[in-house]
């Protein structure tokens, strides 16, 4: 747990005790630093209670006692609505932040030196920043991991001045940064997403540019330029003079820059190149931006080429997204529950040649109409949940389809099939363009299971992470 004692004599209310908030409330008690902690749910007021929080509502406090509110990042206070309470903050004059601000201002008020490298994106932003966070400690680096993907914050251990907090930001939580400087920020791309939250696209690409707030000229911003609103990001830095501009793209060159053509990394400021395809927990075009954003990235913090290397080489992957569980008889099984629509479908189904494809569950608008151009790629789908009929009509007379009803009977038809026409480079995909919720209460219960049941198939042990 990070220790927030540098932060005594100041008084905080903590809206939100869930995940984060309740790790923040935590950590503020085992200071013994004065707050007040709320949440709008009485079971998790209760469960805070439980677990020694002590409770009370913010709302009927005078603020002008309060140092900053705390807000949980799930919980608006812009729009399209502000929570009461961040309207009573906003009101009396009080920062909203969120728990990485109190790690950045304890870790700065203990002045211990450590590093941060802050990752964000539309896509990718989660396993790029598993993969730094791999590299890092495959090269014998201090490292905590987490923000938006594992572990809060406050949950962290506190590093010394060799140490990196490698952070996944979303947009929601770089609104509640008010002072932390990232040693190196990663921007991979922007498409609309959120745009409730942060008022329109302009918002929310604001919420993005954050990234680079309280940066030097001499800190690392490292961007991906293939998407508009990156690029124009990207040259704003350049014209503020930024020095240790590093640009990262996938299909084409860019002058002095990181960039992966053919599934070759190229870095262009001194000729390196290293082939990603061999890498098989780094599959398609969108691995490939990541893994450029993670070398540059580790390139900044100081490792030597070859740590990079060994650790993007030896990087086991993310669970649930494209996670490869099983191979039997040289048909890999994978596993990409967090595909949840058909957005992030495509990224696998652009990533292998022969599928043998487990669809459905709870569909989001638009089915999987969008992901026609990938139906060639599909050797056979196999259909489950509440999606099944309507993505049964849109795949029919251009691919064939099995209607299955449930994952272990989709798996075993798969498999079945797979086996019986052994393709070569097929595999069996899990990637369902659905939530979970009509069968399973997450897609990560969907993933392990569907890992279970592949790893049984294969006479392998079950087990809880990725293969």
């Amino acid at each position: 747990m990070i220790d927030l004692a540098p932060l005594q004599n100041s008084r905080f209310a903590v809206l939100g005790l869930a995940r984060s908030g309740l790790a923040t409330a935590r950590a503020l008690q085992a200071a013994g630093i004065e707050h007040l902690a709320w949440d709008d749910n009485v079971a998790s007021r209760s469960a805070a209670s439980a677990a020694g929080i002590s409770v009370a509502d913010p709302a009927q406090t005078d603020w002008s006692t309060i140092d900053a509110l705390v807000i949980s990042p799930g919980i608006p206070h812009t729009h399209p609505a502000p929570h009461p309470l961040a309207a009573r903050a906003r009101a009396a004059g009080k920062p909203i932040i969120g728990d990485i601000e109190l790690l950045a201002r304890a870790v700065a008020a203990a002045q211990a030196g450590s590093k941060f490298v802050g990752i964000s994106g539309t896509n990718g932003k989660s396993t790029t920043t598993a993969l730094i966070g791999h590299v890092l400690a495959q090269a014998g680096r201090p490292v905590e991991v987490g923000g938006n993907l594992g572990q809060p914050a406050l949950g962290f251990d506190m590093l010394g001045r060799d140490g990196v907090y490698v952070l996944e930001m979303s947009s929601y939580q770089l609104e509640l940064v008010e002072r932390l400087r990232f040693d190196v920020a990663v921007l991979l791309n922007i498409t609309p997403d959120h745009l409730d939250r942060h008022g329109g696209m302009a918002g929310y690409v604001a919420a993005k540019r954050r990234l680079f707030n309280n940066q030097g000229a001499d800190d690392a911003a490292i961007i991906g330029v293939d998407s508009a609103p990156t690029r124009a990001i990207a040259e704003a830095l350049a014209e503020e003079g930024r020095r240790n501009l590093v640009r990262v793209a996938v299909g084409h060159a860019v002058e002095g820059g990181v960039y992966a053509i053919d599934g070759v990394l190229h870095d262009a400021r001194d000729g390196f190149t290293l082939d990603l395809r061999p890498i098989l927990s780094l599959p398609g075009a969108h691995n490939w931006q990541n893994a450029c954003a993670a070398y540059a990235a580790c390139r900044a913090l100081g490792l030597k080429r070859e740590e990079i290397v060994s650790g993007l080489r030896s990087y086991p992957g993310l669970a649930h997204r494209q996670e490869r569980v099983a191979e039997i008889n040289g048909i890999a099984y994978v596993n990409d529950s967090k595909a949840t629509n058909a957005d992030a479908a495509e990224k696998a189904l652009s990533s292998y040649e022969t599928i043998y494809w487990i669809a459905g569950g709870r569909a989001k608008e638009g089915g999987i109409a969008a992901l026609e151009r990938y139906f060639p790629r599909i050797a056979h789908a196999f259909l489950i949940g509440e999606a099944a009929p309507a993505f049964g009509a849109t795949l029919q007379g251009k691919v064939a389809f099995s209607q299955c009803a449930t994952l272990q009977r989709a798996l075993d038809a798969a498999h079945a099939l797979a086996q019986r026409e052994r393709k070569r480079g097929a595999v069996v995909l899990l990637s369902p363009a659905c939530a979970s919720f009509d069968q399973w209460p997450s897609f990560e219960a969907r993933g392990d299971a569907f890992r279970a049941q592949a790893r049984a198939l294969a006479g392998l042990p079950a087990m809880g992470g990725a293969a």
